[in-house]
């Protein structure tokens, strides 16, 4: 199945359903009052799901209704954390179909893994509720394309979760770099750097009486329960991950796409491996990815997960190179450099770097983005981040993957990203479903 062209998604006007989503998915589009509190069902919420509970129970005018989790653990504890803040219990429900069906329910707020992201929002669309997305957009290109045609179709709203979109003074960076502040930039360096351990070699065990595997598993094709992949070591594997390149490159890759300007590339390269440790590890441990854009505009990453060292003094960042200077953006700020590398300008914020968790943003930085994204659904406010630019910056994570799986340089269109001529590069575009599970796009 080849991918639908930018010309078909004005002409289908984003047609797409979902298996097993049997709601109505003609719900009309409205927008509440202002006064209206906003009910929220959280799925996934083990690690950040946990974190973006409490973001929204926190949230003037929102309540958090219903916590989702195939993990009864993860749902006593996410439930007892909302009350403990609220003085308000939220439901405990295992199975998303089961929560959608509630229509009391306003938004969806998506954090299981990545195979389960874009089927949730298709599903959550379809059953008339907005969507809070946690990145990436999707576990491969062709669902982010059925993603971005199903929100104008049924009408909502979805918010990709990288929330530096609406961090203050990444905004008044962006603003800045807009304006000239270091000339025309052409090119985005960007890195992530971790000290993860090896995640050893997987055995066939008894699934835990507190795990649903099979509702845990969802839209993939089946396999065997190992103990070493639930609850966050999925990430590594491609059956239900999209490697550090979708767990966190995403994040200053939308940044990099934002500062530049740019959308979708022309060339793809990648180089890199599994090089630490020898166990199930599937993705690159450590990768060089390069995306190179029309007007003469570049952005790399550099992902180390298993070597700390940091760069610019931090573990994740993006610097600007331009005309006139290099401007550098991380966790704690920014800072500006002449072309004699003489800082020049400064600006941070250690109220902001001292809120990070291990799970992501901690509550005052992920508060911003979930308020706009309340605001927008209230009718008072555009979204930041809208699945849109998000489709966009997950699909460079997609395509520096699929050049290092295939070993390839892609050349793209840089209209819609599709890769040319290149078999083994389409085999990646898409994936295997469950079945009954399949995820359809129809005229």
């Amino acid at each position: 199945m080849r991918p639908i062209t930018r010309r078909r998604f004005v002409k289908t006007a984003g047609a797409a359903g979902v298996g097993l989503a049997v709601v109505d998915r003609n719900a009309a589009w409205t927008l509440m009052a202002p006064s209206d509190r906003v009910r929220v069902a959280v799925m996934g919420v083990n690690s950040r799901g946990h974190q973006l509970a409490r973001a929204f129970a926190q949230q003037p005018g929102a309540e958090v209704a219903t916590i989702c989790d195939v993990d009864t653990r993860a749902i006593a504890k996410t439930v007892d954390h909302v009350r403990e803040l609220t003085d308000t219990a939220p439901q405990g429900e295992r199975d998303v179909r089961r929560v959608l069906e509630d229509a009391s329910i306003d938004a969806l707020v998506i954090a299981a893994p990545d195979h389960w992201h874009a089927p949730a929002a298709l599903m959550a669309m379809a059953a008339g509720k907005h969507v809070y997305l946690e990145k990436p957009a999707s576990h491969n290109p062709r669902e982010g394309e059925l993603v971005v045609a199903a929100a104008p179709r049924y009408e909502r709203l979805v918010q990709l979760g990288t929330q530096r979109r609406s961090w203050s003074n990444v905004a008044r960076a962006m603003e800045e770099l807009e304006n000239g502040l270091i000339g025309r930039p052409y090119y985005a360096a960007t890195w992530y750097a971790n000290n993860r351990p090896s995640i050893g070699r997987g055995q066939e065990v008894a699934v835990p009486d507190w795990l649903d595997y099979e509702l845990w598993q969802g839209p993939a094709p089946r396999r065997s329960y190992k103990d070493n992949f639930v609850h966050y070591d999925w990430h590594w594997f491609w059956h239900w991950g999209t490697g550090e390149a979708g767990n966190n490159a995403t994040h200053m890759l939308d940044m990099a796409r934002w500062g530049l300007g740019v959308d979708l590339p022309t060339r793809v390269t990648a180089a890199g491996g599994r090089y630490r440790y020898d166990d199930d590890w599937e993705c690159g441990d450590t990768e060089i990815m390069t995306w190179e854009f029309p007007d003469k505009k570049i952005i790399t990453w550099e992902g180390r997960s298993c070597a700390p060292h940091r760069l610019d003094g931090s573990g994740g960042g993006i610097t600007f190179h331009g005309e006139q200077g290099t401007l550098v953006i991380d966790r704690n700020g920014y800072r500006v450099f002449d072309l004699e590398d003489k800082l020049v300008n400064e600006v941070d914020d250690t109220a902001a770097s001292s809120d990070q968790g291990t799970v992501g943003p901690g509550d005052t930085l992920d508060a911003g983005h979930v308020a706009n994204f309340l605001e927008a659904i209230r009718g008072k406010a555009t979204l930041n981040a809208p699945i849109d630019e998000g489709h966009k910056s997950t699909m460079l994570a997609h395509l520096g993957n699929i050049a290092s799986r295939t070993g390839h340089v892609l050349h793209c269109d840089p209209s819609t990203g599709e890769v040319k001529e290149d078999p083994d590069a389409e085999k990646l575009w898409v994936r295997e479903y469950e079945n009954g599970w399949e995820p359809k796009a129809t005229e």
